[in-house]
């Protein structure tokens, strides 16, 4: 760990020029005595660090100065600008090991493509936090520690313990062997098993966790694509309800981004779209279509278009209601004249 801090330590000298103590502690999330003993270090070791007093010093690199690490072409190192670029720091916590990686990408790259591929790389947007319509992406947090201990077991197949809160329940200690991890849409799910069955779990949902000593029971070989689509099948055949619907257009995505899955769709000759999507439960499919108001149709089920058709009856008859005031003439006169 020390050397690679080290190594990203000249690099962000390299890339960025001086800098002080507290901005590299800030980058490397350490503290700024650690700085310093780091640079003493890459001193003693040859490493031309020298250090600027005053207010606005700080410690660079000779000039010239360079690490010898693999180059890249231009395409390659675009490639991995990208990606890095997006919302792949929140992606089972690697965001330390991410930026220390960019920092090498860049330097790898000749001196005469830096400014380019920089430039380049600031031209391509993943995943911002919030799409067209400002609705935001969810990004669920996962407890301080949790996420390294699980992917610590993950990779070196080693038994996992947890206490784990599901909705409407107290929390509960779980043992567990642990096969691979998923990230989808903001979310991280720890697929296992339990005693020989399948299990999925949100990490999220973790309080706290261990690795155990023993190794776990697991094929050598995994297909997470598989065993992932053979999960999501399974998990949505239990407890959800499938609803037909037909849709607007401009309202489509916000449909799907409220549905739990999408089993089917097709274009109708009006414009509108049909779909055949899953929700959780009765409830969670009457909120979800009550939000495009006149933008969709239920078809099926036939409980669902009366729990639709029994609220609109209701906010209906409530606003029939007060529709006239006292001091409001009613329907059909005119007002008395003066």
């Amino acid at each position: 760990m020390r050397a690679d801090r080290l190594v990203s330590l000249v690099l962000l000298l390299r890339q960025r020029g001086r800098m002080t103590a507290d901005e590299l502690a800030g980058e490397l999330e350490v503290s700024a005595r650690t700085v310093l003993r780091d640079i003493e270090s890459l001193s003693t070791a040859g490493v031309p660090v020298y250090a600027d007093r005053g207010r606005h010093g700080g410690f660079s690199l000779l000039p010239g100065f360079r690490t010898e690490l693999t180059g890249l072409n231009h395409d390659e190192a675009l490639a991995l600008l990208t990606a890095g670029s997006g919302r792949g720091e929140k992606v089972f916590g690697l965001g330390t090991a991410l930026a220390s990686a960019m920092r090498k990408v860049v330097d790898a790259l000749p001196e005469g493509h830096r400014t380019s591929l920089d430039d380049a790389a600031r031209r391509f947007l993943v995943e911002p936090d919030t799409d067209l319509l400002s609705r935001r992406l969810v990004t669920e947090d996962v407890a301080s520690g949790v996420m390294g201990v699980v992917r610590h077991a993950v990779l070196t197949g080693h038994k996992l313990r947890f206490q784990y809160t599901a909705p409407d329940k107290a929390p509960r200690w779980h043992a567990v062997d642990p096969i691979g991890l998923v990230t989808v849409r903001g979310r991280t799910y720890l697929l296992a098993t339990k005693s020989g069955e399948d299990r999925t779990y949100r990490l999220s949902r973790m309080v706290t966790a261990e690795e155990l000593p023993e190794l776990a029971e697991r094929p050598a070989q995994v297909d997470l694509d598989r065993i992932w689509a053979e999960r999501s099948a399974q998990f949505l055949s239990k407890n959800h309800i499938p609803v037909l619907v037909r849709v607007e257009p401009t309202r489509r995505e916000e449909l799907l981004n409220t549905a739990r899955a999408v089993r089917a769709e097709e274009p109708e000759e009006d414009g509108w779209v049909r779909l055949d999507v899953t929700f959780e439960d009765l409830r969670h499919a009457v909120w979800a279509i009550w939000q495009l108001d006149t933008a969709a149709e239920v078809l099926a089920p036939e409980s669902l278009r009366a729990a639709l058709r029994d609220r609109a009856a209701t906010l209906n008859a409530r606003y029939e209601s007060c529709a006239r005031s006292p001091a409001e003439p009613s329907r059909g006169s005119t007002p008395d004249s003066h």
